[in-house]
Parts: C-alpha cells; sequence; structure tokens
C-alpha cells in the first residue's frame, strides 16, 4: 500500500502506514471508496485529513482537524510503503 511522510513545522517527522483501519476511517469520512476519491477528486485536503487521522491513531497529540491543525504541518508526502517491513 502507501504510507504518509508527514514533517511537522516543529522538525518532527511521522511516517504514517495506510492500515486498513485508517482506510476504512478515510471510506467514512469521505463518503465513497479510497482509490475511488484520490483517482477521481483529487483533493489534497483528504491527503490532510487522513494524515491528522493517522497522526492521532499513532498516538501523537494533534489539533482538531482544521486551520489550526494544519499551521502545524510542514509538508505531507505521499510516499510507497517500504515492502520489506
Amino acid at each position: 500500500m502507501a504510507k504518509l511522510i508527514v514533517t511537522m513545522i516543529d522538525g518532527s517527522v511521522h511516517n504514517i502506514e495506510i492500515t486498513p483501519r485508517l482506510e476504512y476511517w478515510f471510506e467514512l469520512y469521505a463518503k465513497k471508496g479510497f482509490h475511488k476519491a484520490f483517482r477521481d477528486d483529487e483533493k489534497q485536503s483528504d491527503v490532510y485529513a487522513l494524515s491528522h487521522e493517522g497522526l492521532r491513531l499513532s498516538g501523537v497529540t494533534v489539533k482538531p482537524f482544521g486551520p489550526d491543525f494544519l499551521d502545524t504541518l510542514k509538508s505531507v508526502e505521499v510516499a510507497e510503503s517500504d515492502p520489506l517491513v
């Protein structure tokens, strides 16, 4: 699958794997299939929402999703997961 590389403005970097749980959450949030949402809509806000939930699920304390959370981000990259990990 894929992962998100989330860099915060404080310099910390988080690798968020797209797990089945995170994919399921996204489908409820977006009200459509995971692949269809990214293929058809291509909205960066969906990537930010996915990174927010992924950070939260991994135990990182995050602000509620919205402008205050977005202000804590430096970048979010979509990358391929390492198949050997």
